[in-house]
């Protein structure tokens, strides 16, 4: 079994849009969290997961928008979250508030987190990648921080997909990865898209400017 995973879309459709075709065939989908924020096509986003039926857990700004908890944000975080509560449909929320904080999928195989399996808004990084992470599962997923990685244990695997709508890895191309549950393995993907046409959108939606300016930097 093969599954297509992603994280952190933060409202960027241009870049869902550019991962979905890239994507080699897969047998399903799975999400780390945070559909919403940031950049401004927060509805589409929504559907698009939605529509395909992607297994997804609670990220901190989706939290955020369908719940009014705040979580530590910057200016363009804050914005952009006002931003989703403004457009986002009722039913869309609603979505959003139904998220829970893990998952597991594939007989078990799989766990689902947004930033740490004790605790969905802890960050962590590649460099904290440990086979402790890990319980019955197979594979554990994790988002949040925005890079890609992955290590493989005798216990296991533990990635980190990156992100597709914001990546802050120093790589400005919209990340993703592919878990292959029969060989146990990871291939990471990045793939380029529109930054230019992301950049006209969020400042005609009077979003900060450096929302799209630091999509260039991956940072």
């Amino acid at each position: 079994m093969r599954l297509g995973v992603i994280s952190d879309v933060h409202g960027n459709k241009v870049a869902l849009d550019a991962v979905l075709e890239d994507m080699p065939a897969v047998d399903g989908l799975l999400c780390a969290g945070d559909v919403v924020g940031y950049n401004p096509w927060h509805a589409e986003c929504v559907d698009a997961v939605r529509e395909r039926n992607v297994p997804t857990v609670m990220g901190n700004h989706d939290r955020a928008v369908a719940t009014g908890t705040e979580f530590r944000f910057n200016s363009m975080a804050g914005a952009g979250v006002e931003h989703a509560r403004e457009t986002l449909s009722d039913d869309q929320v609603e979505w959003l508030a139904a998220l829970p904080d893990e998952r597991v999928e594939c007989d078990g195989r799989v766990k689902i987190v947004h930033g740490h399996p004790d605790d969905p808004d802890r960050y962590t990084y590649p460099d904290d990648f440990s086979p402790h992470l890990l319980g019955d599962e197979d594979a554990l997923i994790m988002g949040h921080t925005h890079v890609q990685g992955h290590e493989q244990y005798e216990e296991g695997i533990v990635m980190n997909p990156g992100s597709v709508g914001q990546p802050r890895d120093g790589d400005p191309r919209a990340a993703y990865a592919v878990l292959d549950l029969d060989a146990l393995t990871v291939e990471e993907y990045r793939v380029e898209y529109d930054v230019a046409e992301v950049q006209r959108v969020v400042e005609e939606a009077g979003l900060p400017r450096k929302i799209g300016s630091r999509l260039k930097k991956g940072r």
